[in-house]
């Protein structure tokens, strides 16, 4: 393919199909957790990083990660902090973030506000060999952390305090997990642009719930969507002179409208044979010495019909899964 005849696309393929695989791994925690939109929080944030890096003549990418590590764990003490007033500091630290970003880029020596529009919304043809080598680096710290502590982080986005009783260190790995968002957010802000890294960290993730309840088919599904949409919107900038990160999220939010509309049909199939198991269960089983006639349990001294919902021996039945939680 001639796309990949050029050495700045096989960077921008390569740094994708990362950023593909990062983000929805990070965002299914922060789905459960319901912070879905903490990504753009921190992209507002790592605005400053960016800055920084322009007025220090420093790798912009190392100056956000280092700035937005520190705003994601300012923003989890303001969540435990807080109290009422937590949402107005956390509004005051992402405009701030916003703010600090512009001032510094037009403090730096021949900087202007046009330098951070690469930053801001993508920009594949500016990525660099030593960029490949900082995304590749904070990439697999964060691949370390979302699989191999898979456990651990999905107990405390479920619940709390269940982890904590069950001796979990929750405040540790809600620290974890936000700085991981924070890593996410800066090796994806050379893809899809800080302001809507976001929206790749969270809509693969609820597309891949619309098919299903699984904790590890839906991280396996929002990966592959992930990696699908980023790969696809950039072999489309190669043709098209159009914002890699705007192409990307259009992409996914297609597939998303897609998904849905695909799963309700099968939601109902579902549902359809969940009573149907539930009306077979109703009716109990004949047991050989009960009643006279071979009762189904319903006479006195019946024995395995029980009562609807129970399991054989009137053990009630586990509780089902409500809609749209997701499962270990």
């Amino acid at each position: 393919m001639e796309l990949l005849n050029s050495a700045f696309m096989q960077r921008s393929l390569f740094a994708a199909a990362i950023v593909g695989i990062i983000a929805p791994a990070v965002g299914i925690y922060l789905v459960q957790r319901r912070q879905a939109l903490m990504g753009d929080g921190i992209g507002h944030v790592a605005m400053t990083g960016v800055g920084l890096g322009f007025l220090l003549s420093t790798s912009p990418v190392w100056m956000a990660t280092l700035v937005s590590v520190l705003g994601a764990v300012a923003m989890e003490l303001i969540r435990w902090y807080g109290k009422t007033r937590g949402d107005i500091a956390l509004a005051m630290l992402f405009y701030g973030g916003m703010a600090g970003g512009v001032l510094f880029i037009n403090l730096a020596p021949g900087g202007s506000t046009a330098n951070l529009n690469s930053y801001l919304f993508g920009s594949l043809a500016t990525v660099s060999a030593s960029d490949v080598w900082a995304i590749s680096l904070l990439a697999a710290f964060v691949l370390i952390v979302t699989i191999g502590l898979r456990r651990q982080l999905f107990a405390v986005s479920q619940d709390e305090e269940f982890a904590r009783v069950t001796g979990l260190p929750v405040r540790a790995l809600n620290l974890l997990t936000a700085v991981t968002a924070a890593v996410t957010v800066t090796v994806a802000m050379r893809v899809v642009g800080l302001l809507l890294v976001s929206a790749l960290m969270v809509v693969p993730v609820a597309a891949a719930q619309q098919l299903s309840r699984s904790f590890a088919w839906t991280f396996a599904i929002a990966v592959a969507i992930g990696v699908t949409v980023t790969l696809s919107g950039t072999a489309v900038t190669y043709y098209e002179d159009v914002p890699p990160g705007a192409v990307i999220v259009l992409f996914t939010i297609a597939i998303f409208i897609v998904l849905t509309a695909l799963a309700a049909p099968l939601a109902r199939r579902r549902a359809r044979a969940a009573a149907a198991a539930a009306t077979e269960g109703e009716c109990g089983l004949d047991v050989p010495g009960g009643a006279p006639g071979g009762g189904s349990g319903d006479a006195p001294g019946g024995g395995s019909g029980g009562l609807p919902g129970s399991a054989p021996g009137g053990v009630p039945a586990p509780a089902k899964p409500q809609a749209g939680e997701v499962t270990a």
